[in-house]
Protein backbone atom coordinates (compact mmCIF):
# COMPACT_ATOMS: atom_id res chain seq x y z
CA UNK A 1 0.00 0.00 0.00
CA UNK A 2 2.64 2.44 -0.89
CA UNK A 3 1.71 6.62 -0.62
CA UNK A 4 2.16 8.21 -4.04
CA UNK A 5 3.60 11.32 -4.27
CA UNK A 6 3.13 13.73 -8.00
CA UNK A 7 5.44 16.58 -7.79
CA UNK A 8 5.42 19.25 -10.08
CA UNK A 9 4.37 17.41 -13.39
CA UNK A 10 3.79 19.26 -16.37
CA UNK A 11 2.47 17.45 -19.77
CA UNK A 12 2.03 19.00 -22.80
CA UNK A 13 0.29 17.72 -26.09
CA UNK A 14 1.30 20.20 -28.69
CA UNK A 15 -0.58 23.67 -27.82
CA UNK A 16 -2.62 21.48 -25.10
CA UNK A 17 -1.47 21.61 -21.35
CA UNK A 18 -2.76 18.49 -19.82
CA UNK A 19 -0.67 18.54 -16.46
CA UNK A 20 0.32 22.44 -15.20
CA UNK A 21 2.86 21.58 -12.34
CA UNK A 22 -0.03 19.48 -10.93
CA UNK A 23 0.54 18.50 -7.15
CA UNK A 24 -1.11 15.49 -5.57
CA UNK A 25 -0.66 13.54 -2.39
CA UNK A 26 -2.70 10.15 -2.01
CA UNK A 27 -2.08 8.14 1.42
CA UNK A 28 -1.62 4.68 1.95
CA UNK A 29 -4.14 3.06 1.99
CA UNK A 30 -6.67 6.03 0.50
CA UNK A 31 -9.14 5.77 -1.94
CA UNK A 32 -9.09 9.12 -3.90
CA UNK A 33 -11.37 10.25 -6.57
CA UNK A 34 -9.95 12.41 -9.08
CA UNK A 35 -12.89 14.45 -10.23
CA UNK A 36 -12.83 17.20 -13.44
CA UNK A 37 -15.01 17.86 -16.41
CA UNK A 38 -13.54 16.77 -19.81
CA UNK A 39 -10.31 17.50 -20.78
CA UNK A 40 -9.52 18.70 -17.04
CA UNK A 41 -6.19 16.27 -17.54
CA UNK A 42 -7.96 13.13 -15.80
CA UNK A 43 -6.63 10.55 -18.02
CA UNK A 44 -3.39 12.22 -18.63
CA UNK A 45 -2.55 12.68 -14.57
CA UNK A 46 -3.68 8.95 -14.19
CA UNK A 47 -1.51 7.70 -17.29
CA UNK A 48 1.56 9.37 -16.11
CA UNK A 49 1.46 7.86 -12.12
CA UNK A 50 1.10 4.09 -14.02
CA UNK A 51 3.72 5.02 -16.44
CA UNK A 52 1.89 4.72 -19.66
CA UNK A 53 2.57 8.69 -20.27
CA UNK A 54 6.08 10.20 -19.62
CA UNK A 55 5.65 13.94 -17.64
CA UNK A 56 7.67 16.77 -19.81
CA UNK A 57 8.53 17.57 -16.06
CA UNK A 58 8.07 16.89 -12.53
CA UNK A 59 8.50 13.47 -10.14
CA UNK A 60 6.24 10.48 -9.50
CA UNK A 61 7.43 9.00 -5.88
CA UNK A 62 5.77 5.70 -4.63
CA UNK A 63 7.21 5.54 -1.13
CA UNK A 64 9.02 8.51 -1.57
CA UNK A 65 11.22 6.48 -4.59
CA UNK A 66 11.29 8.43 -7.55
CA UNK A 67 9.27 5.64 -9.70
CA UNK A 68 9.39 8.91 -12.83
CA UNK A 69 11.57 6.66 -15.85
CA UNK A 70 10.55 3.52 -15.04
CA UNK A 71 8.50 1.03 -16.77
CA UNK A 72 4.72 0.69 -16.04
CA UNK A 73 5.28 -3.40 -14.97
CA UNK A 74 8.06 -1.90 -12.24
CA UNK A 75 5.86 0.25 -10.52
CA UNK A 76 3.52 -2.10 -8.75
CA UNK A 77 0.65 -0.83 -10.10
CA UNK A 78 -2.34 -2.66 -12.12
CA UNK A 79 -4.66 -0.19 -14.49
CA UNK A 80 -8.12 -0.60 -14.94
CA UNK A 81 -9.41 1.37 -17.85
CA UNK A 82 -13.14 1.65 -18.75
CA UNK A 83 -12.87 -0.44 -21.66
CA UNK A 84 -12.06 -3.98 -19.84
CA UNK A 85 -10.11 -5.62 -22.84
CA UNK A 86 -10.34 -9.07 -21.33
CA UNK A 87 -9.33 -11.62 -23.96
CA UNK A 88 -12.42 -13.37 -25.69
CA UNK A 89 -10.59 -16.62 -26.67
CA UNK A 90 -9.41 -17.06 -22.64
CA UNK A 91 -11.92 -18.17 -19.69
CA UNK A 92 -11.81 -16.69 -16.77
CA UNK A 93 -9.85 -18.29 -15.19
CA UNK A 94 -7.19 -17.78 -17.96
CA UNK A 95 -7.68 -13.83 -18.13
CA UNK A 96 -7.02 -13.81 -14.81
CA UNK A 97 -3.87 -15.80 -15.15
CA UNK A 98 -2.29 -14.61 -18.20
CA UNK A 99 0.10 -11.95 -15.77
CA UNK A 100 1.43 -14.45 -13.48
CA UNK A 101 1.60 -16.89 -16.56
CA UNK A 102 3.70 -14.94 -18.90
CA UNK A 103 5.91 -13.63 -15.83
CA UNK A 104 6.40 -17.54 -14.95
CA UNK A 105 5.07 -17.83 -11.92
CA UNK A 106 4.50 -21.43 -9.99
CA UNK A 107 1.76 -22.94 -11.61
CA UNK A 108 0.63 -24.35 -8.36
CA UNK A 109 0.27 -20.96 -6.40
CA UNK A 110 -1.37 -19.03 -9.64
CA UNK A 111 -4.10 -21.67 -9.29
CA UNK A 112 -4.39 -20.97 -5.37
CA UNK A 113 -4.12 -17.30 -6.77
CA UNK A 114 -6.83 -17.67 -9.37
CA UNK A 115 -9.08 -19.53 -6.69
CA UNK A 116 -8.92 -17.17 -3.57
CA UNK A 117 -9.61 -14.01 -6.03
CA UNK A 118 -12.54 -14.91 -8.11
CA UNK A 119 -13.89 -16.42 -4.61
CA UNK A 120 -13.88 -13.13 -3.40
CA UNK A 121 -15.65 -11.57 -6.30
CA UNK A 122 -17.77 -14.12 -6.35
CA UNK A 123 -17.26 -15.45 -9.97
CA UNK A 124 -15.13 -18.86 -9.46
CA UNK A 125 -18.16 -20.78 -10.09
CA UNK A 126 -17.82 -18.86 -13.49
CA UNK A 127 -14.22 -19.48 -14.02
CA UNK A 128 -14.71 -21.71 -17.32
CA UNK A 129 -16.99 -19.01 -18.81
CA UNK A 130 -15.92 -16.84 -21.50
CA UNK A 131 -15.98 -12.83 -21.64
CA UNK A 132 -18.99 -12.84 -24.13
CA UNK A 133 -20.92 -15.61 -21.25
CA UNK A 134 -20.65 -12.97 -18.74
CA UNK A 135 -22.81 -9.69 -18.11
CA UNK A 136 -21.04 -6.30 -18.15
CA UNK A 137 -21.05 -6.35 -14.40
CA UNK A 138 -19.16 -10.00 -14.54
CA UNK A 139 -16.96 -8.93 -16.86
CA UNK A 140 -16.06 -5.44 -14.36
CA UNK A 141 -15.39 -8.20 -11.36
CA UNK A 142 -13.02 -10.05 -13.99
CA UNK A 143 -10.85 -7.50 -15.65
CA UNK A 144 -10.69 -5.91 -11.83
CA UNK A 145 -9.27 -9.81 -10.57
CA UNK A 146 -6.94 -9.66 -13.42
CA UNK A 147 -5.38 -5.82 -12.75
CA UNK A 148 -4.58 -7.02 -9.27
CA UNK A 149 -3.66 -10.38 -9.79
CA UNK A 150 -0.12 -9.63 -9.89
CA UNK A 151 -0.26 -8.68 -5.99
CA UNK A 152 -0.09 -4.85 -7.22
CA UNK A 153 -0.46 -2.33 -4.04
CA UNK A 154 -1.76 0.20 -5.89
CA UNK A 155 -5.02 0.17 -7.86
CA UNK A 156 -5.72 3.06 -10.88
CA UNK A 157 -9.60 2.91 -12.14
CA UNK A 158 -10.39 4.91 -15.44
CA UNK A 159 -13.68 5.52 -15.55
CA UNK A 160 -14.67 2.15 -14.74
CA UNK A 161 -17.86 1.72 -14.27
CA UNK A 162 -18.62 4.75 -17.32
CA UNK A 163 -19.77 1.80 -19.21
CA UNK A 164 -22.94 0.29 -17.51
CA UNK A 165 -25.85 0.61 -16.72
CA UNK A 166 -26.95 3.00 -14.16
CA UNK A 167 -28.56 0.03 -12.00
CA UNK A 168 -25.40 -1.99 -12.42
CA UNK A 169 -23.14 0.95 -12.07
CA UNK A 170 -24.46 2.47 -8.53
CA UNK A 171 -24.54 -1.14 -7.52
CA UNK A 172 -20.63 -2.08 -8.27
CA UNK A 173 -19.51 1.29 -6.40
CA UNK A 174 -20.15 0.05 -3.37
CA UNK A 175 -18.64 -3.39 -4.42
CA UNK A 176 -15.55 -2.32 -5.94
CA UNK A 177 -14.87 0.23 -2.97
CA UNK A 178 -15.25 -2.46 -0.09
CA UNK A 179 -12.86 -5.37 -2.27
CA UNK A 180 -10.27 -2.34 -2.55
CA UNK A 181 -10.42 -1.88 1.27
CA UNK A 182 -11.08 -5.41 1.86
CA UNK A 183 -7.21 -5.92 -0.24
CA UNK A 184 -5.66 -3.23 1.75
CA UNK A 185 -4.88 -1.16 -1.73
CA UNK A 186 -4.00 2.29 -2.76
CA UNK A 187 -6.64 3.09 -5.12
CA UNK A 188 -7.21 6.29 -7.94
CA UNK A 189 -10.18 6.39 -9.78
CA UNK A 190 -10.91 8.74 -12.15
CA UNK A 191 -14.25 9.90 -13.17
CA UNK A 192 -16.24 12.98 -13.71
CA UNK A 193 -19.49 11.76 -12.10
CA UNK A 194 -19.69 13.63 -8.56
CA UNK A 195 -22.49 11.36 -7.05
CA UNK A 196 -19.70 8.65 -8.45
CA UNK A 197 -16.91 10.49 -6.08
CA UNK A 198 -19.09 11.73 -3.33
CA UNK A 199 -20.14 7.97 -2.31
CA UNK A 200 -16.29 6.30 -2.84
CA UNK A 201 -14.02 8.32 -1.83
CA UNK A 202 -11.80 8.90 1.00
CA UNK A 203 -10.88 12.12 -0.57
CA UNK A 204 -12.15 13.67 -3.76
CA UNK A 205 -9.33 15.80 -5.93
CA UNK A 206 -11.12 18.43 -8.38
CA UNK A 207 -8.78 19.12 -11.57
CA UNK A 208 -9.15 21.52 -13.68
CA UNK A 209 -6.83 22.80 -16.79
CA UNK A 210 -4.13 20.34 -15.52
CA UNK A 211 -4.02 21.75 -11.65
CA UNK A 212 -5.67 20.34 -8.43
CA UNK A 213 -7.60 23.38 -7.58
CA UNK A 214 -9.28 21.73 -4.15
CA UNK A 215 -8.87 18.12 -2.24
CA UNK A 216 -10.68 17.20 0.93
CA UNK A 217 -13.64 14.80 2.27
CA UNK A 218 -16.30 14.72 -0.06
CA UNK A 219 -18.58 16.64 2.57
CA UNK A 220 -15.64 19.15 3.07
CA UNK A 221 -15.57 19.82 -0.85
CA UNK A 222 -19.12 19.62 -1.03
CA UNK A 223 -20.29 22.01 1.72
CA UNK A 224 -17.32 24.30 1.10
CA UNK A 225 -16.23 24.95 -1.83
CA UNK A 226 -13.09 27.38 -2.26
CA UNK A 227 -14.02 28.93 -5.60
CA UNK A 228 -17.58 29.61 -7.45
CA UNK A 229 -16.08 26.35 -10.12
CA UNK A 230 -15.94 24.21 -7.71
CA UNK A 231 -19.33 25.29 -5.54
CA UNK A 232 -21.17 24.84 -8.97
CA UNK A 233 -19.10 21.71 -10.21
CA UNK A 234 -19.97 19.59 -7.07
CA UNK A 235 -23.50 20.31 -6.90
CA UNK A 236 -25.43 23.09 -8.93
CA UNK A 237 -25.59 26.05 -7.14
CA UNK A 238 -27.32 29.52 -7.91
CA UNK A 239 -24.55 32.08 -8.33
CA UNK A 240 -25.13 35.97 -7.92
CA UNK A 241 -22.79 38.94 -8.08
CA UNK A 242 -23.73 41.84 -5.91
CA UNK A 243 -22.29 44.41 -3.26
CA UNK A 244 -21.76 43.81 0.31
CA UNK A 245 -24.42 46.82 1.87
CA UNK A 246 -24.40 45.88 5.83
CA UNK A 247 -23.19 43.03 7.87
CA UNK A 248 -24.50 42.52 11.39
CA UNK A 249 -24.62 39.21 13.69
CA UNK A 250 -22.40 37.12 11.05
CA UNK A 251 -24.49 37.92 8.24
CA UNK A 252 -24.13 40.02 4.89
CA UNK A 253 -26.78 42.07 3.39
CA UNK A 254 -26.34 42.27 -0.43
CA UNK A 255 -27.46 43.89 -3.60
CA UNK A 256 -27.59 42.52 -7.04
CA UNK A 257 -29.34 44.47 -9.75
CA UNK A 258 -31.82 45.98 -7.21
CA UNK A 259 -32.33 42.63 -5.24
CA UNK A 260 -31.99 42.11 -2.08
CA UNK A 261 -30.51 38.94 -0.23
CA UNK A 262 -29.20 37.51 2.70
CA UNK A 263 -25.57 35.87 2.79
CA UNK A 264 -23.08 34.51 5.42
CA UNK A 265 -20.29 37.11 6.63
CA UNK A 266 -16.98 36.25 5.54
CA UNK A 267 -15.01 39.04 6.38
CA UNK A 268 -15.73 41.26 3.30
CA UNK A 269 -15.91 44.79 4.13
CA UNK A 270 -19.18 46.42 3.44
CA UNK A 271 -18.71 47.93 -0.24
CA UNK A 272 -16.81 45.25 -2.07
CA UNK A 273 -18.15 43.26 -4.42
CA UNK A 274 -18.65 39.67 -4.12
CA UNK A 275 -20.13 36.23 -5.72
CA UNK A 276 -22.98 34.34 -3.58
CA UNK A 277 -23.45 30.58 -4.43
CA UNK A 278 -26.43 28.76 -3.06
CA UNK A 279 -26.99 25.20 -3.74
CA UNK A 280 -29.99 24.55 -5.92
CA UNK A 281 -30.78 21.75 -2.96
CA UNK A 282 -30.49 24.68 -0.38
CA UNK A 283 -32.96 27.18 -2.68
CA UNK A 284 -36.22 27.08 -1.27
CA UNK A 285 -39.64 28.29 -2.80
CA UNK A 286 -43.06 29.41 -1.19
CA UNK A 287 -46.27 30.82 -2.40
CA UNK A 288 -46.82 32.18 1.29
CA UNK A 289 -43.69 32.81 3.10
CA UNK A 290 -41.75 36.08 1.84
CA UNK A 291 -38.76 35.67 0.10
CA UNK A 292 -35.75 37.60 -1.01
CA UNK A 293 -37.43 38.31 -4.66
CA UNK A 294 -40.22 36.64 -7.03
CA UNK A 295 -39.76 34.42 -9.74
CA UNK A 296 -42.08 32.75 -11.78
CA UNK A 297 -41.55 29.28 -12.50
CA UNK A 298 -40.99 28.14 -16.38
CA UNK A 299 -40.46 24.84 -16.18
CA UNK A 300 -40.38 21.72 -13.64
CA UNK A 301 -38.73 18.73 -14.07
CA UNK A 302 -39.32 15.34 -12.02
CA UNK A 303 -36.80 13.38 -11.06
CA UNK A 304 -38.11 10.54 -8.86
CA UNK A 305 -37.10 11.66 -5.44
CA UNK A 306 -36.51 14.83 -6.44
CA UNK A 307 -38.19 17.88 -8.52
CA UNK A 308 -36.04 20.76 -10.05
CA UNK A 309 -37.65 23.89 -10.61
CA UNK A 310 -36.94 26.67 -12.69
CA UNK A 311 -37.83 30.35 -12.43
CA UNK A 312 -37.01 33.43 -14.50
CA UNK A 313 -36.52 36.27 -12.07
CA UNK A 314 -36.33 39.71 -12.97
CA UNK A 315 -32.90 41.21 -13.47
CA UNK A 316 -31.26 38.33 -11.99
CA UNK A 317 -31.90 35.46 -14.57
CA UNK A 318 -32.35 31.77 -13.71
CA UNK A 319 -32.72 30.65 -10.18
CA UNK A 320 -33.03 27.02 -9.84
CA UNK A 321 -34.50 25.08 -7.03
CA UNK A 322 -34.25 21.17 -5.83
CA UNK A 323 -37.16 20.17 -4.02
CA UNK A 324 -38.26 16.73 -2.41
CA UNK A 325 -41.03 14.86 -4.37
CA UNK A 326 -43.61 15.78 -2.51
CA UNK A 327 -43.75 19.13 -3.81
CA UNK A 328 -44.44 18.01 -7.17
CA UNK A 329 -48.51 18.85 -6.91
CA UNK A 330 -47.77 22.07 -5.22
CA UNK A 331 -46.40 24.20 -7.87
CA UNK A 332 -47.25 24.98 -11.48
CA UNK A 333 -45.56 26.08 -14.52
CA UNK A 334 -46.32 29.93 -14.62
CA UNK A 335 -47.06 29.99 -10.93
CA UNK A 336 -44.93 33.17 -9.03
CA UNK A 337 -43.06 31.92 -5.91
CA UNK A 338 -40.80 33.59 -3.23
CA UNK A 339 -37.43 32.50 -3.23
CA UNK A 340 -34.57 32.15 -0.11
CA UNK A 341 -32.24 30.01 1.65
CA UNK A 342 -30.53 30.31 4.87
CA UNK A 343 -27.46 32.71 4.90
CA UNK A 344 -25.69 29.90 6.92
CA UNK A 345 -26.39 27.45 3.77
CA UNK A 346 -24.45 30.46 1.06
CA UNK A 347 -20.47 30.30 0.16
CA UNK A 348 -19.31 33.68 -0.66
CA UNK A 349 -16.54 34.40 -2.96
CA UNK A 350 -14.05 37.53 -4.43
CA UNK A 351 -15.17 38.21 -8.05
CA UNK A 352 -13.26 36.03 -10.31
CA UNK A 353 -10.60 37.99 -12.36
CA UNK A 354 -11.92 36.94 -15.65
CA UNK A 355 -15.51 37.37 -14.60
CA UNK A 356 -17.75 35.01 -13.44
CA UNK A 357 -18.94 33.53 -17.03
CA UNK A 358 -15.24 32.24 -17.69
CA UNK A 359 -14.82 30.81 -14.14
CA UNK A 360 -17.81 28.58 -14.37
CA UNK A 361 -17.18 27.94 -17.59
CA UNK A 362 -16.83 23.73 -18.27
CA UNK A 363 -14.37 22.98 -20.98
Amino acid sequence: MPSIILKDLTKRFDDTVAADNLNLEINNGEYLCILGPTGAGKTTCMRMICGLTRPDGGQVLFDNVDVTNLETEERGAAMLSQVYSLFPQMTVHENVLFGPSIKGWDEEENKQLAKSMLTMVHLYSRADAYPHQLSGGMQQRVALVRALASGSGVLLLDEPLRALDARLRIELRKELRSLVKEMKLTAIHVTHDQDEAMEMADRIAIIRNGKIVQIGEPKEVYENPNSPFTANFMGMSNMLCGTITEINDGVATIISNGHKFLAKDTGRPVGSEAVVAVKIGNTKISKIEEGYFTGKIERMLYEGVSIVVEMQVPELGLIVAKLPNRKFDDFDEGDEVQIRWSPDRTSVFDIPEGGLEEELKVE
